[in-house]
């Protein structure tokens, strides 16, 4: 598996655990209306009714659209924030950074979802590599971002590149994740730009 990262790339200004951070809650959007609507309808056009969806990195709110689903499994780093979000039918709390094995069963899920989040992921080949695990053998991964972040918690290799060269860097995270193929989608709905890599999985 490629490392994507250098020890330099992956490096924080804040190097405290994350789960410091993480600890008290926030109840915020981290990106505009514009941005969660769109977001919203390209779930929309990736999730099927019935599917199993795990929200990686998630928060009090998903954006999943009004389908019925098997299942929601959420995952983050506060339990306020989890508990708050009517989407979830379970969730689990784990930092990436220090435990990058899930606990979830391999080919469990049909859709992974992570949202405004993968900027925070300093091992990001194994996280990816994680989902593609878990992710059914037609399943997909979808990693939406803008242009909004902790600057203390994001990665140095995040921090110093463009919004083009940020998707580009994710499309290496898939890569490093054994996807097959991936997708991106820009768009500019409203303030924050709207980008968004799905990766799927490679032909059996």
């Amino acid at each position: 598996m490629s490392r994507v990262l250098s020890d330099i790339d992956r490096q924080k200004i804040d190097t405290n655990d994350d789960t410091q951070f993480y600890e008290s809650p926030r109840f915020v959007t981290h990106a505009d209306d514009a941005f969660t609507a769109r977001l919203t309808t390209l779930y929309e056009s990736e999730i099927r009714p019935g599917d199993r969806v795990f929200d990686a990195m998630s928060s009090w709110v998903s954006f999943l659209p009004d389908v019925p689903l098997e299942c929601v499994v959420g995952h983050g780093l506060n339990e306020a924030e989890l508990e708050a979000n009517d989407c979830l039918d379970e969730y689990f709390l784990q930092d990436f950074n220090s435990d990058r094995t899930l606990p979830l069963e391999e080919n469990s899920f049909d859709v992974v979802c992570c949202a405004l989040s993968v900027q925070y992921l300093q091992y990001p080949g194994d996280v990816f590599s994680e989902f593609g695990r878990i992710l059914t053998s037609d399943g997909s991964a979808i990693v939406s971002f803008t242009n909004r972040m902790f600057p203390t918690k994001a990665i140095r290799a995040w921090q110093t590149q463009s919004m083009d060269e940020r998707a580009a860097l994710v499309e290496e995270y898939f890569i490093a994740g054994g996807f097959g193929e991936t997708d991106r989608i820009v768009a500019q709905p409203g303030t924050d730009p709207f980008y968004a890599v799905i990766g799927r999985q490679p032909p059996e």
